[in-house]
């Protein structure tokens, strides 16, 4: 008999905050007048773009690099991802006295390569589009004897990422709804597992960009779906299954998914900038991306927004947010 997949529980959440205390950064909690009258609620919003590394990767990564065992840390980590995994990854490992072999897609922007490897680590670069990244990360990391470290198909990173979700809820009490970007599901895995065990009403609803809508479909299905790669300006969501661990996780605690267009994208982005004075990657506008274009329906009376991450550089944030008019 197969044994039964690994599971995450609230208790693992609390554990992964507590070894996460004083090494990850506790992010603050936005709010705007402006916002709320727009969109006819209260609405809050956890800044994971002031996390270290940028985004909230860093939490998972190093709750999963900091279990190891000593002698498998000793060797060193692998991880593959699209940025800010690998720059979380690259971060922990540092964190830990240890080294990190990063697989990255050729077309990962710029920025989060150069800090990727500027944390410290070894880039390999593949071809997204052609080629399957978790079978080049198995084999690497089989080749070189390294602890793999995926960027949410595993217990301790979702848990980790639940952290944010917790810290939130710790600071707003409780809340009517919690809106989280969907990629490969850790991050809103995470977030459901702590929302609902200390608020059991609360409704969790993921974002995708419409390119990549592999999680809406899944849970239509009721089994996980591929999509085609996506092309979207959210890179850091631009996956074509959900995790296979993610994917339970979600469909037991995940009440819906709202899909938003690049174009809604970017105009919660330049929202974000001008109105809440962050700047935020296409990948963490995605919540506030669903609220400003109403995707979610009537908004209900209090709104978490989990805004996860920041790493964009100047060039394609001007690239991306410019008006028509001004070009």
């Amino acid at each position: 008999m197969a044994a039964a997949a690994p599971t995450v529980t609230f208790a693992d959440v609390r554990e992964a905050a507590a070894r996460l205390e004083g090494i990850a950064h506790r992010t603050p909690v936005l709010t705007s007048r402006t916002l709320n009258s727009l969109v006819g609620a209260e609405v809050f919003i956890k800044a994971e773009n002031f996390q270290r590394i940028g985004a909230f990767k860093f939490r998972g990564a190093y709750n999963a690099a900091a279990q190891l065992p000593p002698d498998q840390l000793a060797k060193g980590i692998a991880a593959y991802s699209s940025g800010n995994h690998a720059q979380a990854v690259a971060l922990a490992a540092r964190e830990l006295g240890t080294t990190a072999v990063i697989l990255m897609p050729e077309d990962a922007p710029r920025s989060k390569r150069e800090a990727t490897a500027g944390y410290g680590a070894e880039v390999v670069t593949y071809d997204r589009y052609t080629q399957d990244r978790t079978a080049l990360g198995h084999a690497l990391a089989e080749d070189r004897g390294l602890a793999l470290i995926p960027p949410y198909d595993h217990p301790h990173v979702i848990a980790g990422q639940g952290t944010a979700a917790l810290e939130l809820l710790e600071e707003t009490g409780p809340l009517d709804a919690l809106l989280v970007p969907v990629g490969g599901g850790g991050l809103i895995a995470g977030s459901a597992t702590a929302a609902t065990a200390l608020h059991p009403g609360i409704r969790v609803i993921g974002v995708e960009p419409e390119a990549g809508d592999d999680t809406k479909r899944s849970l239509e299905a009721g089994t996980r779906v591929t999509v085609p790669v996506p092309r979207t300006i959210a890179d850091g969501q631009a996956l074509d299954t959900p995790g296979a661990l993610t994917f339970p996780l979600n469909q037991r605690l995940v009440e819906a998914i709202a899909l938003v267009s690049d174009a809604e994208i970017v105009i919660a982005m330049r929202f974000a900038f001008e109105r809440l004075k962050i700047v935020l990657e296409p990948s963490g506008a995605t919540p506030l991306a669903a609220l400003l274009a109403g995707r979610i329906g009537d908004p209900p009376r209090r709104i978490g927004v989990i805004a996860s991450g920041g790493n964009i550089d100047a060039d394609r944030f001007a690239a991306l947010t410019a008006r028509p008019d001004r070009g």
